[in-house]
């Protein structure tokens, strides 16, 4: 079968390869949508902990073999463990990501267990079924930050997580939502789908900021943007670097909570709420122009917000 394959520091290629093994407990999916994530451009520009050659894509629905419709929820946890009893189990230490550890969605079939599959919601697209995961991780990120009714909302990036949080805030009550890229069409495309505002730097004050670019200048400004008490949600995983005054956190009584993934609560209220949903700024790419399409947006593209690739 084709698939895109991250194959070196910066490269992925158009390669066959070898056809899904199906194991026990494991159904074959033929992939329909998947999406590229920001976090696989910067995964492979600089590789970390996804080892090559690796077909990636974490983000992705398609059919089963009985005709199913369906959705990959791509996090494997063990189950077992004192976190995942707690229901934590998007933190379980021994945790695994289909697209990462795990052949993934970049290909025109995956084996995917049985138990990673959300079915889709009738009438759902499949442009919308390729982008509930990222979506997911909007809702999960506002369920953290427990925002008041009427919330002031701040949004540092502008990307498909800042773009997703922003639809999220304001469909949760959010009084006001602004954004900040530094790319114009982004921002443009941010107040077509409703923000308040969409800057090139923010400059209010906020109950809640949320993160979605991760580098130490986005986790200080973060925390200069809050009110006192104020809680600052980073989602962004850019830079390991924090970059904040811990003075200040303490004297302002502001909070910082990290939020990585979600819930299986998060994932199916994401699939219901993004059938409603503006996606324009996603657009669907043949899975043969996956390697030109994947290089240019990890080289500084911005257009589309999401890039789906369809086999």
């Amino acid at each position: 079968m084709r698939a895109l394959v991250f194959t070196g520091p910066g490269t992925v290629e158009m390669r066959d390869v070898a056809e899904p093994e199906v194991g026990a407990g494991e159904v074959l999916v033929h992939v329909m949508a998947s999406g590229i994530c920001g976090s696989e451009l910067h995964g492979v520009k600089t590789p970390g902990f996804r080892v090559p050659p690796l077909v990636m894509g974490h983000e992705f629905a398609g059919r089963t073999d009985d005709g199913r419709q369906v959705i990959v929820n791509p996090i494997l946890s063990c189950g077992d463990c004192d976190v995942c009893g707690l229901g934590l189990r998007n933190v379980c230490r021994r945790r695994r990501i289909i697209g990462v550890h795990l052949p993934g969605g970049f290909a025109e079939r995956a084996a995917v267990p049985a138990g990673a599959l959300t079915e889709m919601p009738a009438g759902l697209s499949w442009d919308a079924a390729g982008v509930v995961e990222p979506v997911a991780n909007a809702v999960h990120a506002w369920s953290l930050a427990g925002a008041p009714a009427g919330a002031r909302v701040g949004i540092i990036g502008a990307g498909a997580i800042g773009l997703a949080c922003s639809q999220v805030a304001l469909s949760g009550g959010a009084a006001r939502v602004e954004i900040a890229d530094r790319a114009e069409d982004r921002r443009s495309i941010a107040a077509e789908l409703g923000a308040h505002a969409a800057v090139a730097e923010l400059t209010g004050e906020y109950d809640v900021v949320f993160d979605a670019v991760g580098t130490a200048g986005t986790h200080r400004a973060s925390l200069a943007l809050l009110r006192p008490g104020g809680v600052a949600v980073w989602l962004g995983l850019a830079d390991s670097t924090a970059g904040f005054d811990a003075s200040g956190l303490v004297r302002g009584e502001q909070r910082v909570i990290g939020s990585f993934a979600y819930g299986d609560a998060d994932f199916a209220s994401a699939a219901a709420l993004v059938g409603d949903w503006d996606l324009s700024w996603v657009k669907a790419f043949p899975l043969e122009d996956g390697a030109k399409v994947f290089t240019g947006l990890m080289n500084g593209g911005t257009v589309p917000v999401k890039a789906l690739l369809v086999p």
